[in-house]
């Protein structure tokens, strides 16, 4: 009897020997090959290369030769297909409704980025607060702190921190934050259970106090159709003049205009970003403002997280494959895999 296949859309870059163990007479891994979009959707039919496909373990990087998982690429697989292990934390590439008409469960990658996207924000703030990389930027001109004064830059301690979305990610940094310490509090849709009493939480009817509370705002939501431009102008001109705001989320989840012009007029003190709304391209308008600090969107970018991320999605077509149903389900799919 064949094994069933899974199908890898996306290279592994750390976890051969894991791969090996994983799937060893459990499945057959089939590597994507097409070049393009055009060819990828020949081989998903009846026929195709990928014929037989189960399962299908993806990340970002296949996007350059296939397009995101939108909703014509989800109607195009194959009928076997019920699972997505998707390797990342952020799932925006994949229309998760399509799926859910169709039956897919999609599964990512939380907790596996927690460390590094966390000491990312936690960077960022530092160096808002401090105008670390901007000094930085004036000893390689060889400008010795002349870009940089006193006047404007700030300790950590005894700051606010206000986390909009207390998931894995936004937690780690509240405990790195704390030893400075700094006062967390905290945004959700709901209150998270098992928050510690020193995350104080602040609920829908008490956004406008979180906000004015906020030394520095730090965005940990994910980018769905309800939270494109969720931090807008409206909330930005409800921080405190003189706040810092850090984005390691999506660049689409922040007003990018509204964020520049509060810049522009001194409402923000600083900014740090790692995303950006239409990556790899960066607004240049962002580049003129000395108090912003700008990473390349690699809040994930180290070896132990890459692999870590690897193994869990890969862990979770296992999972789906013996057990037949993965962890880390997308909370849109939730209540569809309990059907399963």
């Amino acid at each position: 009897m064949s094994l069933p296949r899974i199908l890898f859309c996306g290279d592994i870059v750390w976890a051969h020997e894991e791969t090996k163990q994983l799937f060893h007479g459990l499945a057959e891994v089939v590597r994507m090959n097409s070049p393009d979009r055009a060819d990828f959707f020949v081989n998903l039919k009846a026929g195709g290369r990928y014929e037989g496909t189960v399962a299908i373990y993806r990340d970002n990087s296949s996007a350059e030769r296939v397009g995101v998982f939108d909703r014509a690429l989800i109607e195009a697989l194959p009928p076997d297909v019920r699972w997505i292990a998707h390797n990342g934390a952020g799932y925006d590439q994949i229309d998760v409704n399509a799926c859910k008409e169709k039956g897919v469960i999609v599964s990512n990658t939380p907790i596996a980025v927690d460390d590094a996207t966390a000491t990312t924000a936690l960077y960022l703030m530092i160096s808002a607060f401090r105008h670390f990389s901007q000094g930085e930027r004036g000893l390689r001109s060889g400008r010795w702190k002349s870009d940089i004064s006193s006047l404007l830059t700030h300790d950590l301690t005894g700051k606010t921190l206000a986390i909009l979305g207390l998931g894995g990610i936004g937690f780690r940094l509240a405990e790195l934050a704390r030893a400075f310490p700094m006062r967390i509090i905290y945004h959700s849709r709901r209150k998270v259970d098992g928050a510690p009493d020193w995350c104080e939480y602040f609920g829908q009817e008490q956004l406008d106090k979180f906000l004015g509370l906020a030394d520095v705002l730090s965005v940990h939501v994910p980018l769905r159709s309800d939270t494109t431009g969720l931090v807008n102008e409206e909330m930005i001109r409800k921080l405190k003049k003189g706040a810092i705001l850090v984005n390691t989320a999506r660049g689409k989840v922040i007003d990018e205009a509204a964020l520049i012009k509060a810049l522009e007029d001194g409402h923000l003190g600083a900014v740090g970003l790692d995303v950006y709304p239409n990556e790899p391209a960066v607004n240049p308008r962002l580049l003129e403002f000395p108090n912003a600090v700008l990473l390349p969107h690699m809040g994930t970018e180290t070896c132990d997280s890459q692999k870590k991320m690897e193994v869990r999605a890969l862990a979770n077509i296992r999972d789906y494959l013996v057990k037949g149903k993965g962890s880390d389900i997308v909370p849109e799919l939730r209540e569809l895999a309990t059907k399963l």
